[in-house]
């Protein structure tokens, strides 16, 4: 199949993922597709909303509908590393054994991940950036396709370990989850306190992702592209000649040079969704909010003032 007839395929079943998808989840459509653009784009996200939003269950419908394996790590104060990655036990025969944690799917739904130690928070790094373990000095690979998604409550924050800065970079995106709109809330109530669950149908094979996932690639990017994502990354350093004023004044840190990768790796997928053969800059700007928003560290005024991420991004184009 050309890759032309590829992306064709992808745009196809990307309109049945998400009308599966809608079945049990009502409204959040940008968080879904920003959910899908990092699935499809290979890389992990990091869900921020208050509780009772519906987060587990929106990845586990999406894990549904993409026909993987999903499991839940509840992340406590006292979950240890073995707990995620597995531990090593002696059998009957008194030989070693090794029997995998919950981190061995293809879809990690990592709830609360800033209430447990940074010692366990660390487990997880080997496994998002090397698609691998290492228990006991043996090298265990994950299967393929793989995703993280965290969850973190930005209002409860007492008895928290806030992420690392360079364990934020790890994550594609940083997806804020808002309540629902009035019309939503009705629609959500009707539909989870009658004795009826929709049934959601699995559309992908974990090879089909894989293979969407090299297509994505594929996909040519213009050198005019790549160097806007480039140069809006580099304004976002304080330090920079081309940093703006409002950067200069507010921002302490601004993004690494993964944040200028992740830009086009999803501006190429949120292309492909939308049936383009090659992303423009309208693509890089559609996805900037999610990429830039937890890689850039306001310092006390911007706090103290009230300037959100979103409008320092904003500034940037």
């Amino acid at each position: 199949m050309s890759d032309v007839a590829a992306v064709e395929q992808l745009v196809s079943k990307y309109k049945d993922l998400k009308t599966e998808i809608a079945k049990v989840i009502v409204g959040q459509e940008e968080v879904i597709n920003q959910i899908l653009i990092s699935v499809f784009s290979g890389g992990h996200s990091l869900l921020i909303g208050v509780p009772g939003l519906a987060k587990t269950l929106m990845v586990n419908t999406i894990a549904q509908a993409l026909g993987l394996d999903f499991k839940r790590i509840q992340f406590t104060p006292d979950l240890m590393p073995s707990d995620i990655l597995g531990s090593e036990i002696l059998d009957e025969d008194r030989h070693f054994k090794f029997i995998k944690g919950p981190i061995f799917a293809n879809i990690i739904l990592a709830d609360e991940i800033n209430r447990t130690p940074p010692k366990t928070q660390a487990a997880l790094l080997e496994a998002m950036q090397e698609r691998a373990v290492t228990v006991a000095g043996h090298h265990y690979k994950l299967d393929l396709p793989y995703f993280v998604l965290a969850t973190q409550n930005p209002i409860e924050q007492e008895g928290t370990y806030p992420l690392p800065e360079a364990q934020l970079d790890r994550f594609m995106f940083a997806i804020n989850l808002k309540y629902p709109s009035f019309e939503e809330e009705v629609q959500v109530v009707k539909s989870t306190t009658i004795d009826e669950f929709p049934q959601v149908n699995s559309l992908f094979t974990a090879q089909e992702i894989i293979d969407f996932q090299h297509l994505i690639r594929r996909i040519p990017v213009a050198d005019n592209v790549i160097e806007y994502a480039v140069r809006m990354v580099g304004k976002t350093r304080p330090d920079s000649d081309a940093a703006t004023d409002l950067i200069k004044q507010y921002i302490d840190w601004g993004a690494g040079p993964r944040a200028s990768q992740n830009l086009i790796l999803a501006a190429k997928t949120h292309a492909a969704i939308n049936g383009k053969f090659s992303p423009d800059i309208e693509d890089v700007q559609a996805v900037s909010n999610s990429i830039l928003r937890h890689r850039i560290i306001k310092n006390y005024k911007a706090e103290a003032e009230g300037i959100t991420e979103e409008k320092i991004i904003k500034s940037l184009f």
